[in-house]
C-alpha cells in the first residue's frame, strides 16, 4: 500500500486505503470489540485521479499480474504476498430505479465514501502522504466502537437491496447488529419490493457470498426472518420447518463436499429456502433467482420428488442391501443432498452407507468372462454384470470363484429374469 502511495504522490494524484482493510483494523485495535470474522482478501485503494494509469504503475513497481477493466475504472493486480490490490478511480454514483446498477462518473474520495454501502465501510486512510491519517466524514468509526451497522441515509436498501444480504452477512461476521434508523429503512425497502430492475442473479450471488461466509445459517435465517427473501416473491412466507431446513443447510453443504458430490451449495440453498411454500411461489422464486430452463426444472423434480423417494427408502427398511442401492443409485446429486437435508436420521445413514461403499461396489467378472461362460452377447450381459454387483453388495458373491458360481447356476436355470426391482439397476 505505501509505495502505491508513494506513485501516487509521484502523479499528483492521491491514494486511500478503503472499506474491509480500515474496519478491521480499527477492530483489531478496540480491546472490547470481538468478531468472529474473516480478514479481507484483497486490498482496495482508491485513486483520485487515473487509477488504471496508476495500477500499471504499480505492477510495474512491485510485480504481479495486472487485470484492467477500462469500462469500469477499474484494475488488480494478482500475485503480492498480502494478497490482491484492486485499485479504482474514485467516483461518484446516481441510481436511475430502485434495484437497478448505478451509473458512475469520476469524483472525489468523498464522493467515493458517500457511494458505500454502511458507515463501517465508508472509511479510508489517505496513503500519498504517508501519515496515514483516517478520512471519516459518515461516522464509521463511532459505529466500530458501537458495533453497528449503520446505512448512509433512508433510501440506502432501496437503492440496493443487495444491501440488505450485505447488512445481515457483515452483521454475523462481525458481531454487530443493525441501528433501528437502518432497521427501518430495511423495514421500508421490503414493503416497496419486489424490484422489476434488480436482477436475481445479484440476490444470487449475495446468497452464494453467504454460503462462504462465517456463520451462513445464521445470516440466512437472520434474513428468512426479516423477510428478505420476499424480494424473490412477495408472497414468500418463512415456516418453522424452512427455518429449520436453513439452519441445517451449512452442514448439508460440508456433507455434499466430504462426499465429493457435485450438487451446487446455491440450489440446495434455493430449496431450502423455498421448499414449504406453495407450488407457484417455489418455481416463481426459482426464477427470480435468474435460475431458468433445465435448472429450474431439475430442481422442481428433486422438489417434487425426494419425498416419495424417502418414503421407498423407508419402507426398503428391512429389505436386501442391493434393494436400498438400486433405489439411490443413478440418482443426481442435488437428489442425494436434499434427501441428506431433509430426511431423518436413519435416512442420513443410508446415504452414507450408499456413497461410502455401495455405490462403488462392481463385479469383478468383465464382459468377456461372460460370454466365455454362456452368456449371450448383447443385453443379458449387462443384465449379468447388474445381478453380480447385486450379489457382491448382498454378501452373496466374495470372489470371482462366487461370480462364475452364480453365473453358472443361472444359466442353468435358464437364465431367468430378475425381478422388477433388481432391473432398475
Amino acid at each position: 500500500m505505501t509505495e502505491v502511495g508513494r506513485l501516487a504522490g509521484t502523479v499528483g494524484s492521491r491514494a486511500f486505503a478503503v472499506g474491509g482493510i480500515v474496519r478491521d483494523a480499527l477492530i483489531d485495535s478496540g480491546a472490547d470489540v470481538v468478531g468472529d470474522r474473516r480478514g479481507p482478501r484483497d486490498i482496495d485503494i482508491v485513486i483520485e485521479g487515473d487509477g488504471i494509469g496508476l495500477a500499471r504503475r504499480a505492477a510495474q513497481a512491485l510485480g504481479g499480474m495486472l487485470t484492467v477493466h477500462e469500462a469500469f475504472g477499474t484494475a488488480s493486480i494478482e500475485g503480492q504476498a498480502g494478497g490482491r490490490l484492486d485499485i479504482v478511480t474514485a467516483r461518484a454514483e446516481r441510481y436511475g430505479a430502485p434495484g437497478a446498477l448505478p451509473t458512475v462518473r469520476a469524483g472525489t474520495i468523498i464522493d467515493d465514501l458517500q457511494r458505500r454501502d454502511f458507515t463501517v465501510n465508508a472509511m479510508a486512510l489517505e496513503l500519498s502522504s504517508g501519515a496515514f491519517g483516517l478520512l471519516d466524514p459518515l461516522g464509521g468509526r463511532q459505529d466500530v466502537e458501537g458495533r453497528r451497522i449503520r446505512v448512509l441515509h433512508p433510501l440506502s436498501f432501496v437503492e440496493d437491496p443487495t444491501r440488505i444480504f450485505r447488512a445481515a452477512r457483515y452483521a454475523t461476521r462481525l458481531g454487530f447488529t443493525l441501528d433501528r434508523a437502518s432497521l427501518r429503512a430495511r423495514a421500508l425497502a421490503l414493503r416497496l419490493g419486489p424490484y422489476a430492475a434488480l436482477s436475481g442473479r445479484r440476490i444470487a450471488a449475495e446468497i452464494e457470498l453467504v454460503l462462504d461466509d462465517t456463520a451462513p445459517g445464521t445470516t440466512l435465517g437472520r434474513l428468512a426472518a426479516c423477510g428478505a427473501f420476499r424480494l424473490l416473491d412477495r408472497r414468500f412466507r418463512i415456516s418453522r420447518a424452512s427455518a429449520r431446513r436453513i439452519a441445517v443447510l451449512p452442514d448439508a453443504i460440508a456433507w455434499v463436499r466430504a462426499r465429493r458430490l457435485t450438487a451446487a451449495p446455491l440450489e440446495l440453498a434455493a430449496l431450502a429456502i423455498v421448499a414449504d411454500q406453495r407450488p407457484e411461489v417455489v418455481t416463481a422464486a426459482l426464477r427470480a433467482l435468474g435460475l431458468s430452463g433445465d435448472p429450474v426444472a431439475r430442481l422442481l423434480r428433486t422438489y417434487a420428488g425426494v419425498p416419495a423417494l424417502l418414503a421407498r427408502l423407508a419402507d426398503a427398511a428391512a429389505a436386501a442391501p442391493s434393494t436400498r442401492a438400486t433405489l439411490l443409485r443413478d440418482r443426481p446429486a442435488t437428489d442425494l443432498a436434499w434427501a441428506w437435508l431433509i430426511g431423518g436420521a436413519e435416512a442420513r445413514a443410508q446415504l452414507d452407507w450408499y456413497l461410502a461403499g455401495a455405490s462403488r461396489v462392481r463385479a469383478e467378472l468383465r464382459g468377456e468372462e461372460l460370454v466365455d461362460l454362456g452368456v449371450p452377447r448383447g443385453p443379458a450381459v449387462g443384465l449379468v454384470l447388474r445381478r453380480l454387483r447385486d450379489a457382491r453388495i448382498d454378501g452373496s458373491a466374495r470372489s470371482r470363484d462366487d461370480e462364475v458360481g452364480l453365473v453358472r447356476a443361472w444359466r442353468a436355470a435358464g437364465m431367468a429374469e430378475p425381478s422388477t426391482a433388481r432391473r432398475e439397476g
